[in-house]
């Protein structure tokens, strides 16, 4: 007899969505059930996505210099974190640090800069460089995320050929007050809608980690689910010294990957993407995460390391996984179906 989570994968499957309370039925698992959670959520994430892992690399354009007071943020207002802090990259900076991102196997480049949102003048820049780089990279898929978006900026972004636009609502709204108060959650959803309706993939995701319960770790998997994000980044926190969530540590790798687990019965054919802190909290349980999330980020985050590129493409490879858009993957893929010239409404014998 299956287990209870391997039933939930059989209604998941069959188009019954799941509830709130399977959601943290999950979270809440037994340490001792947890490979029967990881089983059944692997079977949605292969049903969906198969044995593929979509690679991103992110380019950092402006770090640092936030006007906004995100608690869990080193960049932002009032944070000493000890980072680097620069104004602008050059467009061909952008284009040789994303060049990096592409040869190690990435298939979209994430573009970000700090700030409350972009100027035109910031807008101007940012289309100038995803031009340069589509045009030397004609495959590659661009995400932007530059904050709040004003009236008409997500459609520039759309005519210049960004594919998406990340803006994580990062908590429950029930949360959000205690996380930043710079800004609302209304300001945030109405970014993502502003990039959906430009036709931008929305790609929004949450931090675990910020002292949420495990109801508000649902309601914000919920509200990603009715944003309809394609991709959800799942971040975890990083407690970065000098701002105000630091030696804040709630988090153990069995809590991670019930949460990606969670994650992906609550948006079985959603991207999951294990995003910030996968290397600090989840450890060495990094590869049985890739049982259930199908992205991850590939080398550095905003502001802190990552592990080594070739050490992810090796765990994607040890795992049994193949990365999206690689020859490997490519050499996987059915041909193309024979169109039928044979048989009825032709001269041809058919084939039987």
């Amino acid at each position: 007899m299956g287990s209870t989570f391997d039933q939930l994968a059989d209604a998941v499957l069959a188009g019954t969505p799941a509830t709130a309370d399977d959601a943290l039925a999950a979270l809440r698992a037994d340490d001792a059930e947890l490979m029967s959670l990881v089983a059944a959520a692997g079977r949605l994430r292969r049903a969906h996505f198969g044995n593929t892992v979509k690679v991103n690399y992110l380019v950092n354009l402006k770090s640092g210099l936030c006007p906004e007071n995100c608690n869990y943020c080193s960049q932002a207002l009032g944070s000493s974190a000890p980072i680097l802090k620069y104004s602008w990259l050059s467009k061909d900076e952008t284009l040789q640090q994303a060049g990096a991102g592409l040869q190690g196997g990435a298939s979209r480049v994430c573009m970000v800069s700090s700030g409350r949102g972009p100027s035109n003048r910031d807008i101007d820049k940012v289309t100038e460089m995803v031009g340069a780089l589509k045009s030397e990279h004609p495959d590659v898929e661009v995400c932007a995320c530059l904050g709040l978006l004003s009236d008409g900026q997500a459609e520039q972004l759309k005519d210049a050929g960004v594919d998406a636009y990340n803006h994580n609502i990062n908590t429950a709204e029930s949360n959000h007050d205690n996380i930043v108060q710079t800004h609302t959650y209304a300001d945030r959803v109405d970014t993502v809608t502003k990039a959906k309706t430009a036709g931008l993939s929305p790609c929004s995701g949450l931090i675990a980690g910020l002292g949420e319960t495990d109801e508000q770790l649902v309601e914000a998997l919920f509200a990603l689910k009715e944003l309809e994000s394609d991709s959800i980044p799942v971040n975890f926190l990083m407690p970065f010294d000098g701002t105000p969530f630091e030696n804040t540590w709630e988090l153990s790798p069995l809590r991670c990957l019930k949460i990606l687990a969670m994650a992906r019965i609550v948006c079985p054919d959603r991207e999951i993407r294990i995003a910030g802190g996968r290397e600090m909290h989840l450890r060495s349980l990094q590869p049985t995460a890739l049982q259930v999330a199908n992205s991850i980020f590939l080398g550095d985050y905003l502001t802190s390391e990552g592990q080594e590129a070739e050490a992810d493409l090796a765990m994607i490879r040890d795992s049994g996984f193949v990365v999206l858009g690689s020859d490997e993957e490519l050499a996987q893929r059915p041909a193309d179906p024979a169109i039928r010239r044979r048989g009825a409404g032709t001269d041809v014998l058919p084939n039987a």
